[in-house]
């Protein structure tokens, strides 16, 4: 019981499921990361340790001097396998300008802040901007564009990895990575601060990116609002507990979370009279309802960047400093097609195989058969566009059979002339 309270103390980051709310697995997510690496509970540890000595220093208030505003060098990857999500440069811009409003408290909506909470409203003094200087200090417009095989992604981390057909993280000690892919049932969930710098940042789905055409209620870019101050070490305003404790004096306690647009006051854990701060960014409400960071929010979020906190390195980064070099790495191309191609068929004396769609192929076994299930022969899958020597074989049909470690087949029937 101790452990598994334990466990749900250190609940950071965020996974919603995209169905008529957003319900939190995060739970899981943590779990299965700190069962790969037990340390993190020490470090989760620490890092609370060191915020609340922050806090308790300077007398709930941020240290640093007011209008002195952190900038952050984000780097958006973005893996598409339909090219229709190969989103424009300017969808992810105005995901930049939705965090920059939300950080900064510029957003129009801010006058729907209750009166009652309006004196704990914070100016975050935090932006983000797209990194001009990648990890080479070579130019680049801080987009990386990715075609991937991968239809559906987990929470799992693997869209954070090449070798899993993701895109590798930039040096999170100098940049925040956004991942945005198609997720499936989450809309998005952050990294676990003080986790493998690897896997440090935050992951979003399509259908929740950008400040204007998404989902439902998630239709103003706030996810990455909600997501980025997980990463900047907040809590759920909930506490991840019923009546729980979000690390933040300003915040009234609340028994759990709140869904959908509420209005009026919601008395919950003797928070009266004001009520549940359901507008919060920290909550579940619907984009249109969430409006205010918190004094105490922002002094939490600024111990980050405090010099030992857990973002300090990122006031250092040279991803906003001129380039050194002018040159950016070549793209990929895209494949021509999303599934196997053989030609011609039928065949005379060569079959080409253009497996581009998917370069998991490569190292895999292709064995063909004739339709008595007798294999002909066995080739070794060594490029992505590969030729296969049918001179010697007798006219007919055959069939060319491979699988990959996720299950996938190939059963393609061909004919030798």
């Amino acid at each position: 019981m101790k452990t598994r309270l334990l466990l749900a103390f250190f609940t950071f980051a965020s996974v919603y499921s995209m169905q008529a709310q957003k319900s939190c697995a995060a739970f899981s997510y943590q779990q299965g990361q700190l069962q790969k690496d037990p340390a993190l509970v020490n470090r989760f540890r620490d890092i609370e340790t060191f915020t609340r000595n922050y806090i308790s220093d300077n007398k709930g208030t941020a240290s640093r001097t007011e209008g002195e505003i952190i900038k952050i060098p984000v780097v958006v990857h973005i893996l598409y396998h339909d090219p229709a999500d190969n989103i424009s440069d300017a969808k992810v811009i105005s995901q930049l300008q939705a965090l920059n409003k939300a950080f900064r408290r510029t957003n129009p909506d801010t006058v729907n802040t209750p009166a009652r909470f309006k004196g704990l409203a914070a100016d975050c003094e935090i932006e983000f901007q797209l990194a001009v200087s990648d990890p080479r200090r070579r130019n680049t417009s801080g987009i990386v564009r990715k075609y991937t095989p991968i239809t559906v992604w987990q929470n799992d981390d693997k869209m954070k990895f090449s070798s899993e057909m993701g895109s590798d993280a930039w040096d999170a000690k100098s940049y925040l990575n956004i991942w945005v892919c198609n997720l499936d049932r989450v809309a998005g969930y952050s990294s676990i601060p003080g986790g493998d710098l690897a896997k440090d940042g935050i992951v979003l789905g399509f259908n929740v990116f950008g400040a204007e055409g998404g989902m439902g209620g998630f239709n103003m870019g706030k996810t990455a609002v909600h997501e980025v101050g997980h990463w900047l070490n907040l809590k759920h305003i909930w506490g991840d507990a019923d009546c729980g404790d979000d690390g933040v004096n300003d915040t009234p306690p609340q028994s759990w979370y709140n869904i959908g647009c509420p209005s009026g006051t919601s008395v919950t854990c003797g928070n009266g009279p004001h009520g549940d701060m359901y507008m919060n960014y920290m909550d579940f409400t619907d984009d249109a309802c969430m409006n205010l960071f918190t004094k105490g929010q922002k002094t939490r979020m600024q111990a980050a960047f405090a010099p030992g906190g857990i973002r300090n390195s990122i006031l250092n980064s040279t991803g906003l400093s001129t380039p050194l070099i002018f040159e950016s790495p070549v793209p990929e191309e895209d494949p021509k097609w999303l599934h196997p191609q053989f030609y011609p068929n039928p065949a005379s004396s060569q079959l080409t195989i253009d497996l581009s769609y998917d370069i998991r192929w490569i190292g895999k076994t292709m064995t063909l058969m004739n339709m008595q299930g007798q294999v002909m022969m066995q080739l070794p899958i060594t490029a992505k566009v590969q030729t296969i020597n049918t001179s010697n074989l007798k006219p007919g049909m055959y069939l060319l059979v491979s699988k990959k470690d996720d299950g996938e087949t190939i059963k393609q029937k061909f004919v030798k002339l």
